[in-house]
């Protein structure tokens, strides 16, 4: 059931790749959209702690934002900081995290049974955007890279909204200009 009371607006990025030093290179659209975010998931491939402490610090006079993130194949160093899967609920909605979800054969069925009771199931490392319906009703987000967008048209990130309205996944170019796909959810 989703809380009804609050909007919740969640910031959703994966293969930043972003070394200590390189915040800057993440896309101004990221940074405008995070002034709107209740919330960060990362999806791994962070490679630096350096781009989460500035993302939860990114709002001067404003609390820090919850930054919900998983580790990545490259996340070398954050073993131990970041786990391999996240389970978390934000507004009612069952949200699952990981880094790999493994081939595109079998993908939905294996999500299905590594998290049985989540609604939506964020991943990342082929750097593909991906916004599907899986098995069971349980959708299936890759946000993409909003850095390095390898075989993808464009770079993107995700942008996902919980509220009173319905809850929305939407995929959006890097730089603000489009949105690529979107998606009501339950």
């Amino acid at each position: 059931m989703v809380d009804s009371l609050t909007e919740h607006r969640l910031l959703v990025l994966s293969d930043t790749h972003l070394t200590a030093g390189q915040c800057d290179r993440l896309p101004p659209a990221v940074w405008d959209a995070l002034e709107r975010a209740t919330a960060v998931i990362h999806a791994g491939d962070v490679t630096d702690a350096d781009l989460l402490r500035q993302l939860a610090d990114a709002r001067p006079g404003r609390p820090d934002l919850p930054v919900h993130a998983v580790l990545g194949n490259n996340d070398h160093g954050l073993e131990g900081c970041l786990p391999e899967k996240l389970e978390v609920c934000i507004g009612g909605l069952r949200l699952a995290v990981v880094h790999d979800s493994g081939a595109r054969v079998g993908r939905a069925g294996r999500l299905r049974r590594w998290f049985p009771q989540a609604d939506l199931v964020i991943f990342g490392h082929s750097h593909q955007p991906v916004n599907e319906l899986g098995e069971g009703g349980q959708r299936l987000f890759n946000p993409g890279s909003p850095t390095q967008r390898r075989r993808a048209p464009v770079a993107t990130y995700g942008w996902i909204t919980i509220g009173a309205r319905g809850t929305q996944a939407r995929i959006v170019a890097a730089d603000g200009s489009r949105v690529v796909s979107t998606a009501a959810l339950l």
